[in-house]
């Protein structure tokens, strides 16, 4: 796929590792429809640099825990542009605390709300109006950690594995109108609070290449797998080998 000129959705498109998939997109001439939850003032400024590149922009609030509010994002895409070519399910929680015998019945809703419905009914919409002669992208954000079993963070594990065969079978279940690809991320941003010293220290224990990476790192595998027409179900691992 040729990314200039298309339209894409980014879910939690304004911050972190959002806002580098959807300044790289539109630095590929990408128009963008950038999805946020409570990040308004850096969405004003993610569009505002988006729209440096010469691209057409847009952003919309809505809550991915609320499925009414989720359902609709893409129509509201489609009114803005008249097409959406790609989808970016970014958006997704990480909680401090969330444990087997910890995680309370509220907390299990909202994680599977935010990593895992949202991203099917956006998935289902978006399949939905691309005709049977187009063309359309989908690309899941998700966790290496999902990669090696582990009990921390119990049901946000259940999320990302979810989202992971998710996308596997989607995959299979859009072919050929629609590749469905994703990349699972390691040590590519340091938490909120949180330093680069923190990266270096996971670096120095975890990580083979004894370096973390960055969120640009994240953005170009994404326009790569985007410009790709014979990939579809595939993950790639940006981790540096972290989590083999």
């Amino acid at each position: 796929m040729e990314l200039k000129n298309k339209v894409a959705v980014i879910t939690g498109g304004a911050i972190r590792v959002g806002r580098a998939i959807t300044l790289g997109l539109a630095q590929a001439g990408c128009h963008v429809f950038i999805h946020y939850g409570r990040s308004a003032q850096p969405a004003l400024a993610t569009e505002a640099e988006a729209g440096g590149y010469g691209v057409e922009t847009a952003v919309y609030r809505a809550d991915l825990a609320d499925a009414e509010a989720t359902q609709t994002i893409i129509p509201a895409a489609l009114a803005r542009f008249g097409r959406v070519d790609i989808l970016i399910n970014n958006a997704a929680i990480f909680p401090d605390e969330d444990s087997f015998q910890g995680t309370d019945l509220a907390l299990w809703e909202v994680l599977f709300a935010i990593n895992l419905r949202a991203p099917f009914l956006l998935s289902r919409a978006f399949a939905a109006h691309i005709p049977p002669e187009g063309q359309g992208k989908i690309i899941n954000v998700n966790d290496g950690r999902i990669r090696r079993p582990a009990p921390d963070h119990f049901v946000y594990r259940f999320t990302k594995g979810s989202l992971w065969q998710m996308t596997e079978m989607l995959a299979l279940e859009l072919a050929p109108r629609i590749t469905v690809n994703q990349v699972a991320l390691g040590a590519i941003l340091p938490p909120p609070g949180q330093g680069w010293d923190y990266l270096q220290h996971i670096a120095d224990q975890r990580i083979p290449l004894r370096r973390y990476g960055n969120a640009e790192m994240v953005a170009e595998a994404v326009n790569y797998l985007l410009r790709q027409d014979f990939l579809t179900g595939v993950t790639i691992p940006i981790e540096g080998g972290e989590y083999l």
